[in-house]
C-alpha cells in the first residue's frame, strides 16, 4: 500500500493531506484546474478508504464496524473558548458547607388533593389556591389575614430571588462571562469572545429593549402594571386581524367575500376538470343564434303589419232607452 506512505492521513478526523503536491504545469483554464483538483481529491479519499479497511473491525447486522483512533490534527475554533462564569453566592455557600445538589423528582404526591402533581409551575404541590384552611399558630398576629400574609411572603421571596439574579449578572459582567441571550437583549454589549468595544446605550435602544420585555407576555403587555410616566410600547410589525363572529353589513360581510374568493381559487385551479369548454362554447353560440333569429322574426312581422290595411269591426249604433223599453214591455206582458 503506497497511498498511506504518500499522504498524511488523520483517521480521527477522516482527513488526508498531500503536503508535497505540485502542479506539473499551471492550468490554463478553470476547467483544467477543477479536473486536477477532482483527480487529487479522489486519490486522497481512496487513501482514507484503504487505511480504514486495514483496521480491525467487528461484525454487526448493518456491516463491519471500525473504531477510529483519536485525531492527531488540532483544528482551530471559529470562536474563543467561553470564559468560566464566577460562582454565585449560593454555590460559594454550598461549597463551604459541603452541600451537594441532588436530583429531585419532578412529580410529587400532594396530600391535600390526594393526587400526583408537579413540584413547580402551574397546578403544583402545596398551591395556595388549593389550601382552604390555614391552621393558626401561636406567633400569628391577631386580626391578620393569613392568606394575604402568605401572598406577601411569596412576593418578598420572588423579589429577593430577582435581586440575587441581577447581582450574579453584575458579577459575571465584570469578568466578561455574561450569557449570550442577555448580551443580545442589551444590543450594545459585544458577544463573549469578540473584540468589539462596548457602545453607549442610546435612548432608542433602551426603549426597544423595554418594549420587547413589555410585550413578551401572552397578552402583549395589555394587563401589566405600568410605571408612572411610562409610555405605551411601540408595536412593530403586522398583527393578525380576525373577522367578527356575527354576520353584519360592515366587517361581518367580509367573511362571505373571503369564502367566495377561496372557492373561486379552488374552482379556477380545477376548471379544466369541472368545465367542458367546447360544450360551453357551443351552447353560447346556439343561444346567440336563437336570439338573432327571434329578432329577425319580430322585425319581419312589424314590416308586414305596416303594409296591410287595418280593418276594424264596425260597431252597431246604440239607441238610448231600447234596453229599458224592452224590459218594461216584457214586464207588462207578464
Amino acid at each position: 500500500m503506497e497511498a498511506p506512505k504518500q499522504f498524511q492521513i488523520d483517521l480521527g478526523n477522516l482527513m488526508a493531506f498531500d503536503s508535497h503536491h505540485l502542479f506539473p504545469s499551471l492550468p490554463s483554464s478553470r476547467e483544467e484546474l477543477v479536473k486536477e483538483c477532482l483527480q487529487k481529491g479522489t486519490e486522497l479519499v481512496q487513501a482514507i478508504a484503504d487505511t480504514l479497511f486495514n483496521l480491525s473491525s467487528t461484525e454487526d447486522l448493518d456491516g463491519p464496524l471500525v473504531k477510529l483512533p483519536p485525531p492527531t490534527t488540532k483544528l482551530p475554533r471559529s470562536k474563543h473558548l467561553p470564559k468560566p462564569k464566577p460562582p454565585t453566592k449560593w454555590e460559594e455557600f454550598a461549597k463551604k458547607r459541603g452541600i451537594k445538589n441532588r436530583k429531585k423528582d419532578k412529580i410529587v404526591y400532594d396530600e391535600q388533593t390526594g393526587t400526583w402533581k408537579r413540584r413547580h409551575g402551574y397546578d403544583r404541590v402545596d398551591d395556595d389556591n388549593d389550601v382552604p384552611i390555614i391552621e393558626a399558630k401561636m406567633t400569628d398576629v391577631p386580626g391578620e389575614d393569613p392568606f394575604a400574609k402568605r401572598q406577601a411572603d411569596k412576593k418578598k421571596r420572588v423579589e429577593k430571588q430577582e435581586k440575587n439574579r441581577f447581582q450574579n449578572l453584575k458579577e459575571a459582567s465584570k469578568v466578561g462571562a455574561l450569557p449570550s441571550h442577555v448580551q443580545l437583549a442589551a444590543r450594545a454589549l459585544p458577544i463573549t469572545g469578540t473584540q468589539a468595544a462596548p457602545k453607549k446605550v442610546s435612548k432608542e435602544e433602551l426603549g426597544s429593549v423595554a418594549g420587547m420585555a413589555a410585550t413578551a407576555t401572552a397578552s402583549g403587555g395589555k394587563f401589566d402594571k405600568k410605571l408612572p410616566g411610562e409610555k405605551p410600547a411601540r408595536r412593530e410589525g403586522k398583527f393578525r386581524k380576525f373577522l367578527p363572529v356575527a354576520e353584519g353589513s360592515g366587517m361581518g360581510s367580509q367573511e362571505r367575500l373571503q369564502t367566495q374568493e377561496v372557492l373561486n381559487k379552488l374552482i379556477s385551479k380545477n376548471s379544466h376538470e369541472i368545465l367542458n369548454v367546447n360544450k360551453a362554447v357551443n351552447m353560447y353560440n346556439g343561444k346567440k343564434e336563437k336570439k338573432w333569429r327571434n329578432q329577425q322574426g319580430k322585425s319581419s312581422l312589424s314590416t308586414s303589419s305596416k303594409l296591410k290595411p287595418n280593418k276594424k269591426p264596425l260597431k252597431k249604433p246604440f239607441k238610448k232607452g231600447s234596453s229599458n223599453k224592452g224590459s218594461s214591455k216584457g214586464g207588462k206582458s207578464t
